[in-house]
Formats: C-alpha cells, structure tokens, sequence
C-alpha cells in the first residue's frame, strides 16, 4: 500500500518538485532550466519512489503497533513520532540516492538520468549518492513530527466527530492540511538539503553540514533564500498528503 501510494504522488506532482527544485538552486531558477524540461529526472523517481515508500511504512505501522501496545492514549502523538522519525531513517537509506540523481538531472535537463548516475559514482564513489543523507534525515525527522501526530489527530478527530472511522477521502483531506502545515515550516531544511545535493564536489556545501549551507543562505539571500520554493513546495505537498496518504489508506483496505 505503501508502495502503491508512493508511486503515484511522486509521479504525478513531479513537475512541480522540478519548479521548487530549481527555485532552490544556487545557479537561479532561469540557469537551472526554467521551465524546460520539466520531467528531467523522472526514470530516478520512478525507480526508487515504490521501494521508499514501502520501506517507510513498513518501519511506521511496526513501530508504531509496538510502542502502542499498552501504552495510554495520551502518549499516542509520542508514539507516532517515533515510528515516523525511524520510518524517514530507514526509508532515506533508498530515497537519498533516487534523490542525489533526480535534482542533479531537474537542473541539468541536457543530461540523461543515467549519464548523472555514472558520472557521480565515477568522480564521487558510492559516497556521492549518499551526499546529503544528514541533511535529508534531519529535513525529514522534523517534518514527519510534524505531519504524522497531526494526521492521526485529525483522523482521530474527525472519527470521534462523525461516530465512525474516517473513509478514505477523509484521511486525504487530513493528510493534505498536515502536508502542507509541516512543509511550510521545515522549508529551510529543504533548501540546505537541495544546496548541499547540487554543490559542486569539494565545495564547502559538499560536506554535507547543515548548519553551514544555512548560514551561507541566510548571508547571501536572506529570510526570503531561506524559503525559496515554499509555494510550490507546500503546494506539492499538501496536494501530496492528499494522494499519498488517501491512496495509501484506501489501498491498504482494499488488502486487508
């Protein structure tokens, strides 16, 4: 289910994550290739975009049926937060090399994904897929303690309200407003991230530290370099949430 619910979103709001992707890069939106080319990349995310997803979600109901048992509800958001963050651990170890490849192809629309792969792991070794991994794990945590307490709150909200479980289209909508509420504010975890994945190799965003790539935005470019990309990126998302986490539901139904 998990798998299934990955696919699609990734797939479907691909052109907009290509639109954020190049309004964060260092080289301007323009430089990076505007609007052409808008589903450079897309093979990385098809490939990697099932298993991530899986991996995820397998961690995140496991965990959390775990930390469950027992336990009172009043410590369900703590719950939930765990499973989330070690969820987005396991699941980076495959979305950050689907990641590295897709954001170097989004603003480099002239090469094939497939030529970005070899020439990463022939210049930077295995090592070069995994540029990133701290900022992507540290841009994820935050966001999914965020998302997923207040998706299962408003579940649960929604279910107490109406006297019965929230259908399919009803975790949709929830998913989208905790999507999108989550995306807002980790923004500048997400532009460290993408600096950090397109810098040239020995730079000092190469390294691989947040804080850094942070800093240097913030003397550059200000509060404003800090949140480029928050509209589309809350768009994506929360339209994200909506398919990701309805898809996943209604398909994890029809299954069970």
């Amino acid at each position: 289910a998990g798998g299934v619910a990955g696919v699609c979103v990734d797939l479907i709001l691909f052109p907009l994550d290509t639109v954020k992707t190049r309004l964060q890069s260092p080289q301007g939106f323009r430089k990076a290739g505007g609007f052409h080319g808008i589903y450079a990349g897309v093979p990385s995310t098809a490939i990697g975009s099932f298993p991530n997803a899986a991996a995820f979600f397998i961690t995140y109901e496991n965990v959390k049926s775990v930390l469950h048992h027992g336990s009172s509800s009043y410590l369900s958001p703590a719950a939930h937060m765990v499973a989330a963050s070690l969820g987005e651990v396991v699941a980076c170890l495959i979305r950050v090399p689907s990641e590295v490849v897709k954001q170097r192809a989004q603003v480099s629309p002239s090469s094939s994904t497939l030529r970005i792969l070899s020439h990463t792991l022939y210049h930077e070794g295995v090592q070069g897929l995994y540029r990133g991994y701290k900022s992507t794990v540290l841009r994820e945590i935050p966001f999914s303690l965020v998302q997923f307490p207040l998706w299962e709150s408003l579940k649960d909200l929604w279910s107490w309200k109406q006297g019965h479980v929230v259908d399919s289209w009803q975790s949709a909508v929830c998913g989208a407003f905790a999507g999108g509420f989550a995306a807002a504010v980790t923004t500048p975890l997400d532009v460290a991230k993408t600096r950090i994945m397109l810098a040239k190799a020995g730079s000092s965003n190469a390294s691989g530290n947040v804080l850094t790539a942070l800093g240097g935005i913030w003397r550059t470019q200000g509060l404003s370099g800090l949140f480029a990309g928050v509209v589309p990126r809350m768009a994506a998302i929360s339209l994200g949430g909506f398919i990701f986490l309805g898809t996943y539901e209604k398909t994890r139904q029809l299954l069970l």
